[in-house]
């Protein structure tokens, strides 16, 4: 596989709940892949012995971890105001991703799902769709949207569409592979039975893996296609 990857990500710990497996997957085929994280992922916290500086080199320094794991070539970090997306003018983001898509040139795009409880989520997708209009000189040729437990979930179904997959990989293989990069994230994780807990990233993983007859699957839903 030779293809140009981009993952855009809202914070630190998505890409690898969201698409960590299939991240690992296509990077062992050789395909060039681009992790982009929007929010700064820390501003929002309350009660944190941490200067929001350090706390910010402790989150960008685990991201490059679990990156690494998973075979990223490039992990990039912006500093919009966590869980509070929705306040900056949309058209700013937009330009953050579009240079980013003309920097590398990526075929695929891998981003949130529009019907996530986060607001920060909703307004990647926004932006990313906006980004990747089909104009004769983008790249992306597909888009794809990718759940994460405890936000995707988490939404009212008659608020915002429901994440109905039809896009699936199979992650069996790799599934070792997300929980490790998972793993750098630990002081984002909770205990069972909390979504966001690695056994219940395990069991999502059984779940989707088991509606396509395999043993572990990522699902996504597909925004577009073009050949």
């Amino acid at each position: 596989m030779n293809k140009k990857i981009l993952v855009v990500a809202a914070h630190p710990d998505d890409e690898v709940l969201g698409c960590g497996g299939t991240i690992a997957k296509f990077a062992k085929q050789g395909a060039e892949i681009h992790v982009m994280f929007l929010a700064d992922g820390a501003s929002s916290r309350d009660g944190s012995t941490l200067t929001l500086q350090d706390e910010l080199k402790v989150r960008r320094a685990a991201a490059k971890k679990a990156c690494n794991v998973l075979g990223v070539k490039s992990v990039s970090f912006d500093n919009f105001p966590d869980n509070q997306m929705d306040s900056v003018v949309l058209l700013d983001i937009v330009k953050v991703i579009e240079s980013t898509i003309s920097k590398y040139k990526p075929e695929m795009i891998f981003t949130h799902h529009s019907g996530d409880l986060n607001v920060d989520h909703r307004v990647v997708n926004k932006a990313v769709v906006t980004a990747c209009r089909p104009l004769a000189n983008n790249s992306v040729k597909t888009v794809l949207f990718y759940e994460i437990p405890s936000s995707t979930e988490w939404q009212i179904p008659s608020a915002y569409p429901v994440f109905t997959p039809n896009w699936f990989v199979d992650i069996s293989v790799e599934l070792v592979c997300k929980i490790e990069a998972l793993q750098a994230y630990r002081d984002e994780l909770r205990s069972w039975p909390h979504p966001r807990s690695v056994k219940g990233v395990e069991y999502l993983a059984h779940w989707r893996g088991a509606t396509i007859s395999v043993d572990a699957a990522e699902a996504f839903v597909l925004g577009r296609m073009l050949s």
